[in-house]
């Protein structure tokens, strides 16, 4: 540690180090920030078949510093009225066969975000687009927590390595 000499006192930090954060054991005012601008084509931008959601993950999401493509990778979409993309996070990074996925993390920046409506998307390490069990049941669990906040999922899209499956498409959401 780089520390400097005060005449009569001890040795002190110097200025020019970054300190460690201290969290305080009081409340604190939480913000939401953009990480980065993602450019993106106007014909991606509006975001309402899954064709376009799958462009703006081979754009953006294969990109992403957190993403894995051998493991699978949920991210959400964020949409306003108008079913154009106000952006992307990324919820989770599972394994090759599975993630963990909760409505409290799919929805947390959707509603700081002031979303309108959601399209969540992960990809199959293995491949194949085609829904697993789980894929439909938390599509539907996610759906149902949507209709409670009123913030629309259309769709849930599965990105393999050449194609995409809309769980909307095979008729998972109701």
């Amino acid at each position: 540690m780089n520390t400097t000499e005060n005449p009569g006192s001890t040795l002190q930090p110097s200025n020019n180090l970054v300190q460690p954060i201290k969290l305080s054991s009081q409340p604190q005012e939480w913000k939401i920030i953009s990480l980065r601008e993602c450019p993106t084509p106007a014909d991606i931008q509006l975001c309402d078949t899954p064709a376009q959601a799958a462009a703006y993950w081979k754009l953006h999401i294969t990109q992403h510093p957190y993403f894995n493509p051998e493991c699978e990778c949920l991210v959400v979409l964020i949409l306003n009225t108008r079913r154009k993309v106000k952006g992307h996070y990324f919820v989770s990074v599972g394994t090759m066969d599975t993630i963990l996925v909760h409505p409290r993390e799919v929805f947390r920046l959707a509603i700081m975000a002031s979303a309108h409506a959601i399209v969540v998307m992960h990809n199959h390490p293995s491949g194949e687009t085609s829904p697993s069990e789980a894929d439909v049941k938390v599509t539907r669990d996610l759906v149902r927590a949507g209709q409670l906040l009123k913030i629309e999922v259309l769709d849930h899209v599965v990105v393999g390595s050449f194609n995409h499956t809309s769980l909307r498409e095979l008729g998972y959401m109701y």
